[in-house]
């Protein structure tokens, strides 16, 4: 994985939160996304990165290796109290891995790039999706940075 995704510019209070949740997730704790959000969290591991959604477990042996995180809208954490709410966030999790999966499935990379595109302008907005990297979506569906770049760049002209 190129380090331009793990040590890009973040300001000093996003890098001290994503510090924290790098430290939760290597201690192995479980900690849910909050369902009632628009948020999420990429997790870049060695060869891919993963997002899990609102209602996903994160942490646990899920994610020990994590290398870095990159949180998506107002991300909002929590510890399951109960075991039903953990069995809930991992069958969450699992949702979300499947999601990444059917898309990734397809064989044309760059209509897996403009699923990946579709799905988190659909999921959060036009925005939020614009402020990451070309990098993340092509580790989340297993495409070139290059070939997010032009189907981010094809979107943008038919949108005008």
């Amino acid at each position: 994985m190129s380090n331009d995704v793990l040590n890009r510019e973040i300001n000093p209070k996003k890098r001290q939160q994503i510090d924290e949740i790098l430290q939760h997730l290597h201690n192995k704790e479980l900690l849910v996304i909050n369902p009632r959000r628009k948020n999420g969290l990429i997790l870049y591991k060695p060869y891919h990165a993963e997002f899990a959604g609102p209602g996903a477990a994160i942490g646990a042996d899920f994610d020990h290796d994590v290398l870095d995180v990159l949180p998506v809208g107002k991300l909002s954490l929590s510890t399951p109290r109960t075991s039903k709410e953990r069995i809930n966030s991992y069958l969450i999790r699992r949702q979300w891995v499947k999601l990444a999966k059917q898309i990734s499935d397809n064989t044309v990379s760059q209509q897996r790039a403009q699923v990946i595109l579709n799905q988190f302008e659909h999921w959060f907005d036009l925005e939020t999706a614009s402020l990451l990297p070309d990098e993340t979506f092509a580790l989340l569906v297993g495409v070139l940075p290059q070939t997010m770049k032009k189907v981010r760049t094809q979107s943008e002209l038919l949108s005008q």
